[in-house]
């Protein structure tokens, strides 16, 4: 699910950042920089993963704009919503005429026959079982699950524009032992923009 606390894309040339928000403003500033003869790379991340994607940015300002306006919708479509209440409201009761079906995917599972005899046991059959199981986990491991989101978001962006910074490896290793203490020291003397930056996709509350 999309961070709503993060800006979805950031532009960077070289060790600075040039733009941050929506994904044509980000598309526009790329276009601007590369035509400007930016020294570079110039890059565009997805703040949500920490990754940098490729931009078609040819043509008009106009066509760049509709173009990536686009391209987001497509991947904010794969950013599913937490579906939570709407699986919930899937399994509580039969379906009406007409009524459609919430996110439910069919996919194979494979178990011991312990494993099936036991879910077959339980109130709803196997299939609600295991939702429940499934739910009460990401419950249990949300705040794990969020740490190490964020630290490989922050480790995606590291790689592609801090690689070569001192004390990458160092801050590398504190980012995954979650060291936030040795993590910013080992960042501190990075550009300033890049300290930043990596240090806002390392935060698990962002």
């Amino acid at each position: 699910m999309t961070n709503a606390t993060l800006y979805n894309y950031t532009t960077f040339d070289g060790h600075r950042r040039i733009a941050t928000g929506s994904l044509p403003a980000n598309a526009l500033a790329l276009k601007r920089a590369l035509e400007a003869g930016a020294a570079g790379p110039v890059l565009v991340f997805d703040d949500n993963t920490g990754r940098s994607i490729d931009l078609d940015t040819s043509g008009t300002e106009a066509a760049v704009l509709e173009r990536t306006a686009e391209r987001a919708a497509q991947l904010e479509s794969r950013r599913q919503p937490d579906g939570e209440n709407d699986e919930a409201a899937d399994v509580a009761g039969p379906r009406g005429r007409g009524r459609p079906k919430l996110g439910v995917v069919s996919r194979e599972v494979t178990l011991l026959p312990r494993h099936w005899e036991w879910l077959a046991a339980q109130p709803g059959g196997a299939s609600v079982a295991l939702r429940k199981l499934v739910e009460q986990a990401r419950r249990d491991n949300a705040d794990k699950d969020r740490s190490r989101l964020a630290s490989e978001r922050a480790y995606h962006f590291m790689v592609a524009i801090a690689g070569d910074l001192p004390g990458f490896e160092a801050a590398t290793r504190a980012l995954f032992a979650g060291d936030v203490a040795g993590f910013a020291q080992q960042v501190a003397a990075w550009p300033v923009d890049v300290r930043e930056h990596a240090l806002r996709l390392a935060d698990s509350n962002a």
